[in-house]
């Protein structure tokens, strides 16, 4: 298949059907990074689906997720329907600038950034706290799709010299309720610290579509009003203001990815292909010489995520039972 005929992120099943035609049915869909057990739905009132979200819905998830997130104080996020919204809304926040992007990494943040009018230059590695210094710098921690890591210390220093210069540093944390101890979140209110959080993925929940921006309490006020009134739907708010709070399912959780994690890593060197970078989410591999792995797994309705611009590489996300993932395995065994 050619790589323009691929979709730039993960799902879209119609665009597998139609590539793949002879592929049997059902699609076992590991191509998003999504947790294949999501958080169990509530019931939800009937009159959340017909009256307008109230206010106090927004304050109560909002002191939720600061409250999950080890924010001090709730007005200091911003809810919106989903990360992606504000992915592509907090570039023009700012005037034109100097931006770095951290690469290789989830690949909407450059272009947002382009198109609000900054420079945008992709970088391979942190600029020196004490050199020449953009004043946008953002990265993904942990990283889409090799699941690097960067520790907070690091981190917080780069912060400190930006926002002495007027800079951002602004941190993806999609994946960070994996690793809660990696989080930057517990720091917002300094000044030039902005962080991004995504409920979706972990949760399992993407269709939902809810996401955060965490930071200084004038910057979240300036993105609330860009969004508007009713920034995230009544029923969204319900389920998640529960979900956030529900500790023991968030631990159990991170236990039940972990091992997911390690069971597939097995499966995979058991077939001699070697992860190349991982979260608790998903494994990203490299195709064996003289193997397309990514079309081999899609020939037999397995979905998952290939990059034209890393050719060879293929991401993996967790079959959701044990059926699926014994398909997984025969296919990778071949």
């Amino acid at each position: 298949m050619e790589a323009s005929a691929v979709q730039p992120h993960g799902g879209d099943l119609a665009a597998a059907s139609a590539l793949f035609p002879q592929a049997p049915r059902p699609w076992i869909d590991l191509s998003t990074g999504i947790n294949p057990w999501p958080y169990p739905l509530p019931d939800i009132p009937a009159n959340a689906w017909t009256r307008l979200p109230e206010p106090g819905q927004e304050r109560a998830l909002c002191a939720a997720a600061a409250t999950a997130y080890g924010v001090a104080d709730p007005a200091l996020l911003v809810a919106a329907p989903g990360s992606q919204i504000l992915i592509q809304t907090l570039p023009f926040l700012r005037p034109p600038g100097h931006v770095q992007v951290l690469a290789p990494t989830y690949g909407e943040h450059a272009p947002a950034w382009a198109r609000a009018g900054h420079q945008v230059e992709q970088v391979a590695g942190l600029p020196d706290p004490q050199g020449p210094l953009p004043e946008v710098l953002l990265l993904v921690n942990p990283n889409n799709p090799d699941g690097r890591i960067i520790s907070p210390a690091p981190l917080l220093a780069l912060a400190e010299a930006l926002a002495a210069r007027g800079g951002w540093l602004v941190v993806d944390e999609a994946f960070c309720d994996l690793m809660p101890a990696l989080s930057l979140a517990p720091r917002i209110g300094r000044p030039g610290l902005l962080v991004l959080r995504s409920f979706g993925k972990f949760y399992g929940l993407a269709g939902l579509r809810l996401g955060f921006l965490l930071g200084p309490d004038g910057l979240v006020a300036a993105m609330a009003d860009r969004l508007g009134p009713w920034r995230v739907a009544g029923p969204a708010m319900l389920v998640a203001s529960q979900a956030l709070a529900d500790i023991d399912w968030q631990a159990a959780t991170r236990a039940r990815l972990a091992s997911a994690r390690q069971a597939l890593q097995r499966a995979l060197t058991g077939a001699g292909i070697v992860p190349v970078g991982s979260t608790d989410l998903f494994q990203l591999v490299r195709s064996p010489a003289g193997r397309d792995l990514w079309a081999d797994l899609a020939a037999v309705g397995i979905w998952t995520r290939r990059f034209p611009d890393r050719p060879g590489l293929v991401r993996i996300g967790h079959p959701a039972d044990a059926h699926d993932f014994g398909r997984v395995c025969k296919i990778l065994n071949q």
